[in-house]
């Protein structure tokens, strides 16, 4: 079969190497799946450079999240057990945590509804009890991690504010139902959030980012309000001042949405059961901005990595169905 191998760490443009290689063989415990789509995340990003916290052995194949067909014909979402991912045409996974595809999603959107939106519906009810009619304020609300908050956040019945970079990703904002949306790059974020909330700030705040929007999500977070902090997309960690925190009466609210599958799985079940429901009446749909064939998935991962694509991009293997 084919599939993308990684063999040292640096940016996956010059890493990824496609090649043919043997079937892989299902440990115990696990099942073989014929890839049908395999969403692009951004740990796939930071795997290929060696920057994740979790460092499979090299070669490894990328592609943490698929949709993938079992052996008797079934279509499941899966996370795929490296170093077997998900960018080639069949991947190993765990039996016991096979979840069933929505009907109502085709492969590439039902590939892209796992830890996006397991890791919006975690931070956002879990972490931070959104309530309807609270404020939601997402940074990089056009990507795909963002892009789930905000259908998130407004099937919750909450006010969402997107915060995107650039006039391209403030349309798809808009497009995603986003009630205002602050292009950083030529707004002044910190007073445009004060002057939509009129200077109370957000309930919620939702941070893929960290560095600079960290700071800012400080600076707009309104009274008991909560910051999720779900990744570092700019590769700053920020240093929280917990002063700050106190002084404002604020929650600063870690989300390591992988923990769930080894402390509590009932939880991601219990999740997946509420994303089909949301899907099939339309609530909530993945924004797939683009399907690549398998041979386009290293540039694909890069772009990714370079913060140029809005939504989700799914790799669609050959004679796949997307």
């Amino acid at each position: 079969m084919q599939a993308w191998q990684v063999h040292e760490n640096g940016e996956p443009s010059e890493v990824m190497r496609l090649a043919d290689v043997a079937q892989p063989v299902p440990g115990e415990g696990q099942v073989l799946l014929k890839v049908r789509a395999a969403n692009i995340n951004f740990p796939d990003v930071l795997m290929c450079r060696g920057h994740y916290q979790v460092r499979p052995l090299l070669p490894f194949t990328p592609g943490v999240e698929i949709c993938g067909e079992t052996e008797d014909g079934r279509r499941v979402i899966a996370n795929p057990a490296l170093p077997y991912g998900g960018f080639a045409e069949y991947a190993v996974a765990d039996a016991a945590a096979l979840l069933p595809a929505p009907d109502s999603l085709d492969d590439a959107e039902a590939a892209a509804l796992h830890i996006g939106y397991q890791t919006g519906w975690f931070g956002l009810h879990r972490r931070a009890h959104l309530e309807a009619g609270e404020t939601l304020l997402v940074h990089a609300a056009a990507g795909g991690v963002g892009s789930a908050a905000v259908q998130l956040g407004k099937a919750a019945g909450a006010t969402v504010i997107g915060i995107v970079g650039g006039a391209e990703k403030a349309a798809v904002a808009r497009e995603l139902g986003c009630d205002v949306v602050v292009d950083r790059r030529s707004e002044d974020v910190v007073a445009a959030v004060k002057e939509a909330t009129g200077g109370r700030g957000a309930d919620v705040v939702y941070d893929p980012v960290g560095g600079e929007a960290y700071t800012q999500s400080t600076k707009v977070v309104a009274f008991e309000g909560r910051i999720v902090v779900v990744g570092f997309a700019s590769g700053t960690i920020p240093s929280p001042g917990l002063n700050h925190a106190l002084v404002k009466n604020y929650a600063i609210l870690g989300l390591h949405w992988g923990l769930y599958n080894t402390k509590n799985p009932k939880l991601v079940q219990h999740c997946h059961e509420q994303l089909t429901e949301l899907a099939a009446r339309g609530a909530i749909k993945p924004l797939v901005s683009e399907r690549v064939a398998l041979a386009g998935a290293a540039d694909a991962v890069q772009r990714l990595g370079d913060g140029v694509t809005t939504g989700r991009i799914a790799v669609v293997p050959t004679g796949a169905q997307a």
